[in-house]
């Protein structure tokens, strides 16, 4: 693949940039309007890569998708049906969510995905689902699931990998015949904020969820109901360009930034602000300015773990050590990217080493031109294109895969970089 440039910034980036729904919300509100006890009705559906492999699965389970204006109208079927090859692509949502809904079906189901989707850690979650009494050929992408005869109420996974493994299993668990008991077993938990998005959803469609202790989830058995919701923007999508003017001194505004929301992507606007930025809500809006200098800093991003190259490359531009701490988890996304960022900031002329559980690298210091490998990750797109900025002559090996979660970020991008 022919390596494609990235634009550098001649002056200081400034501008507005309306940011599509969240992927985190869309997913989580596509498998609840699949669950549902009638149709629902879903507005600022992002539209991705990873949500139209999110409609294709739940349209091959039995469901009805279709447009309805601007929105999104979800019919659920009378019963799932099973289906053959559900491509999952690499969307870790996907691959996670549907295969307990596949467990509602009248039938077995199988499931594949891309090159790299066998490497994205499932058995925790697939181990749950053989707890509840499915029968599943493997531990990863491929494999064949079937439906059990009886099921069982009570689940014991660890889930330090990954927070989806607790979403998936807790999304269905109002549809179980006796509810559903989980409990996590492992040390760590990273993305809480993606499982308290995932029980709030739920408790606004009526599900009833105890939490008797920060590891166990008591879901009552009941109807989900239907109902009409409007996504939030993607607030880490949105963080790429507001980065932009941490990057180069300049003043970008994201409008429709919620004034609450458990979005962890929400978390950049405290990262910024001690690397040396200024945020300034408005009226439904944020607006972040650059310092003249950003300085490196230590952070645990346990709970925000997406913004991790994000933070990686202001690192690279800032004065100082930046560390970045509770994300060994990330070596299991779509790439290691701890791994990846390391190779890629070595490249740019960076000094920077793995953690356990993270990074550290040394800022401040003149980059150097490079082709950087994106490994099929949207994120190290966003990771090279803010590097870039400050750098001319950088380049990415795949742009396209930002069709992930934001297909026209490259335009965006240009027409915010000018």
């Amino acid at each position: 693949m022919t390596a494609q440039p990235l634009p550098s910034a001649l002056s200081p980036v400034t501008g507005e940039v309306t940011v599509p729904g969240s992927k985190s919300e869309t997913n989580r509100a596509l498998v609840l309007a699949a669950l549902a006890e009638g149709a629902s009705t879903l507005r600022g559906v992002l539209e991705s890569r990873d949500s139209r492999l999110m409609i294709d699965a739940l349209r091959a389970l039995g469901c009805s998708l279709e447009a309805d204006g601007d929105a999104l109208r979800v019919t659920p079927p009378v019963r799932f049906r099973g289906a053959s090859e559900i491509d999952c692509g690499l969307a870790g949502t996907v691959m996670r969510f549907v295969p307990p809904i596949a467990m509602l079906a009248d039938g077995p189901s199988s499931f594949v995905g891309d090159p790299h989707a066998s490497q994205r850690p499932m058995a925790p979650i697939l181990d749950g689902l053989r707890q509840l009494g499915a029968a599943v050929s493997a531990d990863a992408l491929p494999f064949r699931l079937v439906p059990p005869a009886e099921f069982a109420r009570e689940v014991a996974v660890d889930s330090s990998e990954s927070s989806q493994f607790i979403s998936g299993l807790l999304l269905i668990g109002a549809r179980l015949p006796h509810g559903l008991t989980l409990r996590h077993t492992g040390d760590r938990l990273p993305s809480r904020p993606h499982i308290a998005m995932t029980t709030q959803m739920l408790r606004e469609r009526g599900v009833r969820i105890d939490e008797p202790d920060e590891r166990t989830w008591v879901v009552s058995p009941g109807p989900i109901a239907a109902r009409e919701t409007t996504i939030e923007p993607d607030l880490t999508n949105a963080s790429v360009f507001l980065a932009a003017a941490a990057a180069t001194g300049g003043s970008v505004t994201v409008p429709g930034w919620p004034e609450h929301s458990l979005q962890p992507g929400g978390l950049f606007l405290e990262v910024a602000q001690r690397m040396g930025a200024t945020v300034e809500r408005g009226a439904g809006s944020v607006t972040l300015v650059g310092p003249e200098r950003l300085h490196g800093i230590d952070v645990d991003l346990t709970t925000a773990s997406e913004l991790t190259p994000l933070v990686a490359a202001l690192g690279a531009l800032a004065e100082g050590t930046t560390t970045l701490r509770g994300v060994a988890h990330i070596r299991g996304h779509e790439t290691d990217r701890l791994a990846a960022l390391v190779a890629e900031l070595t490249k740019l002329g960076i000094t920077a080493e793995e953690t356990d559980d993270g990074l550290t690298l040394r800022g401040g210091t003149p980059l150097q031109r490079a082709e950087v490998e994106t490994y099929a990750d949207h994120r190290m797109v966003h990771f090279a294109a803010v590097v870039a900025l400050r750098q001319p002559g950088i380049s990415v090996t795949d742009l396209e895969c930002v069709s992930k979660t934001m297909p026209a970020f490259p335009q965006d991008w240009a027409r915010l970089i000018g």
